[in-house]
């Protein structure tokens, strides 16, 4: 059998991913609730807590890591790395369902990703992340963004904490249920995380990167 012939008859569409990749080409971002199971939410969001309780998060900066700096009144999160390398139980099922994710994708698009970077967030009552574009000028290899969110179940519009992602067509409020995840160009797409209310909201936002 020809390497060819076996890797069609190895790749399986992937009806979910599918429609990812249609929002990207039609919209320049995907909304997907229930990417993530709530059994895997609870895993994912039990881990998260057990680093920030530990104090193991530090204050975001902006810009990147050759020159980011502290601003309050641009962006409010706490954040800490996810290393791939070393994680754990609850992080290995992350990075497994995006891996996927990012295989299926360069192989049905050739965007090739190459790297990917990821964090959790916390931004606890009163913070925000102010409009802005997830690319730098010494720096544009993030091709799209990621955000998993990793709140309780019934997370109310009153909260706030609303993503808010900025199109030629309208100005959008995504709120950040448990389970959703949100894909989008980080090239193209102005967003920002509006003032959170109430409570605590949990994430993890990341980057898939190109050479």
């Amino acid at each position: 059998m020809s390497e060819e012939l076996f890797e069609q008859l190895e790749f399986v569409e992937n009806p979910l991913f599918e429609s990812i990749i249609d929002d990207l080409l039609t919209k320049q971002f995907s909304i997907v609730d229930n990417f993530f199971t709530s059994e895997e939410v609870e895993v994912l969001r039990h881990s998260l807590l057990a680093k920030y309780e530990a104090d193991r998060f530090k204050k975001s900066a902006i810009g990147n890591r050759t020159n980011e700096e502290i601003d309050k009144t641009i962006r409010g999160d706490f954040i800490l790395w996810m290393d791939e390398k070393n994680a754990n139980e609850a992080e290995l099922l992350f990075f497994g369902k995006i891996n996927e994710l990012v295989n299926y994708l360069n192989k049905t698009c050739f965007l090739g990703i190459l790297q990917k970077e990821f964090h959790y967030a916390v931004y606890p009552k009163g913070t925000f992340y102010k409009r802005h574009l997830d690319t730098f000028q010494n720096d544009d290899r993030r091709k799209l963004s990621l955000v998993c969110y990793l709140n309780e179940e019934g997370w109310p519009r009153e909260n706030g904490g609303e993503l808010t992602i900025y199109t030629e067509k309208e100005d959008l409020d995504v709120l950040p249920l448990p389970g959703r995840v949100v894909i989008f160009e980080s090239q193209i797409l102005e967003h920002e995380v509006k003032v959170v209310k109430a409570s605590e909201r949990l994430s993890i936002t990341g980057w898939l990167k190109t050479r």
